[in-house]
């Protein structure tokens, strides 16, 4: 489960970003949330809202790049432990607006947790070579951490849970150590963090191509619940097939006494959204996956996309940590009855033209105080109270006013 991702130096974030799943001491949806004995209650899930240009694709660009840099080696030599579910590599690029961040390296840092375990993976990138790297590991309980590995250029030094003579401290410098490890060592502790990080979701919907990559499976369980999510969400089809000789999906519908055959290109867009990306969901619900995707909401009615959140939000159906980090633009699930204020946050570009982000439970109003569960979320930020103004003046400029 993620706990906390920062990064910085990375396309429109200069300075130091956090975006945190650690859940704050606040009153709403304490059901909802992700509980474990003594430890720390984690959200199960957190929307990006915000303008165009102002940053909520690239902060999802940040976390997939920091995971794609990590399994792509596994991956490409057939080494990875379960099926990897990525878009494509992103790369480690600099913040563009100034001449110093390119001479920088661009840093990553991710806690998360596996079963009683809270994990900090730390690595900084400069033209693909890899400057720093480390991976430290505590007892969610505890408060002794532990090195796994440490790494600075070509100084690696390995930790106690790990070290052995058998293991090369020799690596290619743009190979994360952790990859290297993966694929030539079966060390417990390593294995455990790279399925993690293997089991992580990325899907950007802002891609039309990724709407024709479809996961169904002829398993009758999970054809059962895919049939079952998409019923509750009013689309009728009754059972699907696919068509090896026409390499085609047809979805099927039963209207009286008859069964009904329609070609998956032939489904309205909003269905052909939902059977795309319904699969990758119910799969992170199953498994208990952190599932990232890029513009969830497009082409989606505000009712199916409230339905996808409440999934996420029903612990009788999360009932292994799931988590789903997604942006939208909709307005009509900014809600306080659909999300709590943790649970919302803003990415926008200041006059330096960085990219910042911040959550809802962190603005303050005139008076200072804090923003209430009981306001109106959606009306607030389009009279611009939040700050990532979505005005349509604002974005044509002022003379759009006269």
């Amino acid at each position: 489960m993620l706990c906390q991702f920062s990064f910085q130096n990375f396309k429109s974030y200069k300075g130091e970003t956090t975006l945190d799943f650690q859940a704050a001491a606040l009153p709403e949806f304490q059901d909802t949330l992700i509980a474990e004995e003594n430890a720390e209650k984690l959200l199960p899930l957190s929307v990006i809202y915000g303008p165009n240009g102002g940053g909520k694709s690239n902060l999802i660009r940040a976390l997939s790049c920091l995971i794609a840099t990590v399994v792509f080696p596994v991956q490409e030599l057939g080494k990875n432990r379960q099926h990897i579910i990525l878009q494509h590599k992103v790369n480690a690029v600099p913040f563009l607006f100034d001449e110093i961040s390119d001479l920088e390296p661009t840093e990553f840092r991710i806690y998360f947790r596996i079963e009683k375990n809270e994990y900090c993976y730390y690595i900084a990138l400069k033209n693909d070579v890899v400057i720093s790297e480390s991976l430290y590991r505590k007892a969610i309980t505890g408060k002794k951490t532990a090195m796994i590995f440490e790494r600075e250029t070509n100084d690696i030094t390995l930790g106690y849970s790990i070290s052995r003579k058998s293991i090369n401290v020799s690596v290619n410098p743009k190979m994360p150590y952790l990859s290297f490890l993966a694929i030539n060592y079966d060390i417990p502790v390593v294995n455990e963090v790279m399925m993690w990080f293997e089991s992580c979701i990325i899907r950007s919907y802002a891609n039309p191509m990724i709407e024709r990559q479809i996961m169904l499976t002829d398993n009758a369980s999970y054809k059962n619940q895919f049939i079952h999510a998409l019923n509750d969400m009013d689309i009728d089809i009754t059972d699907y097939r696919y068509d090896d000789e026409q390499n085609q999906l047809f979805m099927k519908r039963t209207i009286g006494s008859h069964q009904y055959e329609l070609s998956f290109t032939d489904e309205s867009d909003g269905t052909k959204k939902l059977i795309a990306a319904l699969p990758v969901i119910l799969l992170a619900l199953r498994e208990g996956r952190l599932v990232i995707i890029d513009e969830l909401d497009a082409k989606l009615h505000p009712k199916l996309l409230r339905y996808i959140i409440s999934l996420f939000k029903n612990k009788d159906i999360n009932k292994h940590g799931a988590q789903l980090l997604f942006t939208s633009h909709d307005m009509n699930t900014m809600k306080n009855s659909v999300f709590r204020r943790d649970e919302i946050w803003f990415a926008a570009e200041n006059e330096a033209h960085e990219s910042e982000i911040y959550s809802l439970h962190e603005i303050r109003g005139e008076d200072n105080e804090r923003i209430k569960n009981t306001a109106a979320y959606d009306k607030q930020y389009m009279e611009g109270r939040y700050g990532a103004d979505p005005y349509l003046s604002n974005m044509l400029g002022n003379e759009f006013d006269r």
